[in-house]
């Protein structure tokens, strides 16, 4: 049931890097020089020549706590419904990462009125379409169906929030099918156990660190009564929040929405929040990693960077941009296309609601040493802290960001999407219509201050993923003396 493009998370878009497409590295691909534009053409706060239009979204609470948003648009005879839960992986019990994940799976399962292929019957046998994702802060059930199912589609919704058919063989056929996800995923991509072994060295005591997926260890040694435990601990409505966008009567939606979810009740327990707060780091750190299955190696270095709430957060969307943004970007060209030290360069600002890393990574080209590709990463990084960005980088970079708006305010899915995480991630819902206002607004001065605030004279971890050949040989053992 996972989706992985999750827009508010660059995490996931760093992970794709490298969970896609690696097993079969040969030597890089022919280099695409950079486009070059003429240093006159570009102002550094130009304004876009189109706009993104507004979302004219409405709000309501219910008694039970219920967040409701709702866009009314007839463009289209369909309707995008959402239900964000403010439950993450963040939020796994100790000793069982991956529960929020697996759990997003159990919601599928239905309960004594819903039958377990009740979302199926719902959307994809009549032209719609439903999924579910879950990232660190959130997890996310979401449905575009055909208007005159927006009613059916409400009425489950608040059905598997109220209660599901939670039993040793739905559970046990859940997290079967997530420990395979997790094979798939990790043990059977040579570079996927490097990417949950960097997010799990770059975190000191936040959750942050265990991995979504989980791990096949605690998987297995999950209960099926802490599962139930967790459906009523978050799964509630003053822990959710729904939306609901497209062609729809809004007296009628409201008075379905009142109907289905409002005879959800509150539980007087309180939602347990994380508390853990990362410290600063007073070192750095080195991890060296030897697998069998890395046929290049590869490095990523991390630095603590600020929750996605930050004044900060756009400037670092655009160094990110600008550094890792296609064959086009500063780290491609300088160690892919020029200095073929590398197969792959990426940076990511992996901005999520309490903090986030700053991460850059490399996959070696053949034959190229760990030590000077780590160099000439490093070189990269800190001519960016020295220099800054040019007109041409920012504006480009502003430009790709607008092209991604306009594009989700194309569909009913996107719209909701966007006011959704601006609601719950965020927690300011006029945030979907003034985001890319303050993200054009940046200068390159605010850029580069904002990268010297988080990596100049900070603690890095560094993290080598080296193959088994490369591993030192154990020192010969000596004699007995006599």
């Amino acid at each position: 049931m996972s989706n992985q493009i999750v827009k508010f998370s660059l995490a996931l878009a760093a992970a794709a890097f490298f969970l896609s497409g690696i097993g079969a590295l040969a030597e890089p691909a022919p280099p695409k020089p950079a486009s070059t534009v003429a240093p006159t053409a570009v102002a550094e706060n130009a304004k876009p020549a189109v706009s993104v239009p507004p979302l004219n979204f409405q709000h309501e609470t219910l008694p039970n706590g219920l967040e409701v948003y709702s866009v009314e648009d007839h463009s289209s005879p369909t309707v995008a419904v959402q239900v964000w839960y403010h439950v993450g992986s963040k939020d796994d019990p100790k000793q069982r990462s991956g529960f929020a994940h697996l759990f997003e799976h159990m919601m599928f399962k239905g309960n004594e009125r819903l039958t377990p292929d009740a979302f199926d019957n719902l959307t994809e046998n009549i032209g719609g379409e439903n999924n579910a994702f879950t990232a660190a802060d959130v997890t996310v059930y979401h449905e575009v169906v055909p208007s005159n199912y927006l009613n059916p589609i409400l009425w489950a919704e608040a059905e598997r929030m109220s209660s599901l058919a939670l039993n040793d063989a739905n559970f046990k056929s859940e997290r079967d099918v997530v420990k395979e996800e997790y094979r798939q995923r990790i043990l059977a991509n040579p570079y996927g156990e490097f990417f949950l072994d960097t997010v799990k060295n770059s975190y000191a005591v936040h959750p942050y660190q265990r991995p979504g997926i989980g791990s096949i260890e605690e998987l297995d040694a999950s209960k099926l009564m802490e599962v139930r435990a967790f459906h009523s601990t978050f799964y509630r409505p003053d822990n959710a929040t729904l939306v609901v966008v497209g062609d729809f009567q809004p007296n009628e939606m409201q008075e379905w929405v009142k109907k289905y979810f409002g005879a959800v009740k509150k539980p007087a327990e309180k939602i347990p929040r994380v508390t853990d707060k990362e410290p600063a780091r007073i070192e750095d750190k080195r991890i060296v990693k030897y697998s069998p299955k890395v046929p290049l190696p590869a490095i990523a270095i991390t630095y603590l960077a600020p929750s996605l709430r930050s004044e900060d957060a756009p400037a670092l969307a655009l160094a990110n941009e600008i550094l890792s943004g296609g064959d086009s970007s500063r780290l491609y060209q300088a160690l892919v296309y020029e200095q073929q030290i590398a197969q792959q360069a990426s940076f990511s600002a992996d901005l999520s609601q309490d903090l986030g890393l700053l991460t850059a990574r490399l996959i070696l080209a053949s034959g190229k040493s760990p030590a000077d590709a780590e160099k000439a990463l490093n070189a990269q990084i800190d001519k960016f802290l020295q220099e800054g960005v040019t007109p041409e980088e920012l504006a480009k970079a502003k430009n790709r960001f607008l092209t991604g708006k306009l594009m989700e305010r194309e569909t009913n899915n996107g719209k909701a999407s966007a006011l959704g995480e601006a609601a719950v991630l965020y927690g300011d819902p006029n945030r979907v219509n003034n985001d890319l206002a303050k993200l054009q607004a940046v200068t390159a001065n605010e850029v580069k201050a904002a990268m010297n605030r988080y990596l100049t004279d900070k603690k890095k971890v560094v993290i080598e993923y080296l193959p088994e050949a490369m591993k030192p040989a154990a020192p010969a053992k000596e004699g007995k003396k006599s």
